[in-house]
């Protein structure tokens, strides 16, 4: 029998030795500017809320909001993904308060733009969910279905609002068929060409979406398996892809992450224009509880799950430990 042994010009362990060995010959490498920060910001609150789901993660204030801006930009975080959470009262069939240049969407978007100015790339969620009192991402018709043209009439006027409050990205996440086309225009119309739009081409309809839904307090009923895609399907997604580009996507995005990194790894080698991924909140309340058991390595978990994201073909990553990442690559 032949042993390994019998071929000793042949040792890949020799590249494994130690750490500095491990790391020059790394294929796959993280940077600080690879990541982007998700971050809520919550109307009529005067300290950061903690959410119960998510240990670490806050609903800031624009106070707070304005710190945790600085402290990513200086850790060489790229960008910061705002989502607003108005007051209840607020809330209508129409999401109307997410088309208020006063909304707190808009508010955030401006007070971190005063805060960071170029130094931070100010991206802002281009969905209705939050500010409806039905919880889905658009307006729905007389029975009670999303109704996706009208829906677009309403992006159309969130991407003006955001582009007029400082918004450098747009992320169009609500999954309408036509919204990057409609926003694209709505955007052009007003002089905002230089604004980027992220176009969500695969969002995926997941049980790991449950986190997010308690931070931004949602108040869906049922689910939004007729407008988001769904987990058996990658053709699907390519098709998806094919318009959103057509459209004029600057970027696109596969979200979640870990369980679609073949999706992800699939739309990155098919197209020429950056290409992200969304590590969300299930996936990171599933490794915050686990380390709090004592079950996992928190932090070599965070890097491990990173560098898979990065490996699949993620060029940029959105991910709630985006400012510790960055802070610990940093520091390598």
């Amino acid at each position: 029998m032949t042993v390994y042994g019998s071929f000793p010009g042949a040792r890949p362990r020799r590249l494994r030795v130690n750490p500095v060995m491990r790391r020059m010959v790394a294929e796959t490498r993280l940077h600080p500017a690879d990541l982007i920060l998700p971050a809520f910001v919550r109307e009529g609150i005067e300290r950061p809320v903690p959410i119960a789901a998510m240990p670490g993660v806050v609903q800031h204030t624009l106070d707070t909001l304005r710190k945790a801006a600085v402290e990513a930009a200086s850790a060489g975080v790229s960008g910061i993904m705002l989502f607003g959470v108005p007051e209840d009262s607020t809330k209508d069939a129409a999401g109307t308060a997410g088309t208020d240049p006063e909304g707190i969407l808009q508010a955030a978007i401006r007070a971190v733009r005063a805060e960071t100015g170029d130094e931070l790339l100010v991206m802002s969620d281009l969905c209705l969910d939050e500010y409806t009192d039905h919880g889905h991402c658009g307006v729905l018709d007389a029975q009670g279905r999303v109704d996706n043209d009208a829906t677009l009439e309403r992006y159309a006027e969130m991407a003006q609002v955001q582009a007029d409050a400082g918004a450098h990205v747009v992320g169009a996440s609500g999954m309408m068929d036509g919204q990057i086309g409609v926003i694209r225009e709505a955007l052009d119309t007003i002089g905002k060409e230089d604004v980027s739009i992220l176009a969500y081409t695969a969002k995926y309809s997941s049980a790991f979406y449950g986190p997010f839904r308690e931070a931004v307090g949602s108040a869906l009923k049922g689910d939004r398996k007729t407008y988001q895609q769904d987990p058996a399907n990658v053709r699907e997604a390519l098709r998806e892809l094919a318009l959103d580009l057509e459209e004029g996507a600057d970027m696109v995005i596969v979200k979640p992450a870990l369980p679609y990194l073949d999706v992800l790894a699939r739309i990155a080698s098919e197209v020429a224009v950056p290409v992200a991924a969304y590590q969300i909140s299930g996936e990171y309340a599933m490794v915050e509880a686990a380390a709090e058991k004592g079950w996992i390595d928190r932090d070599a978990a965070i890097m491990e799950t990173l560098t898979g994201i990065r490996r699949a073909g993620a060029g940029m990553i959105l991910t709630y430990w985006a400012t510790e990442a960055a802070e610990k690559l940093g520091a390598r």
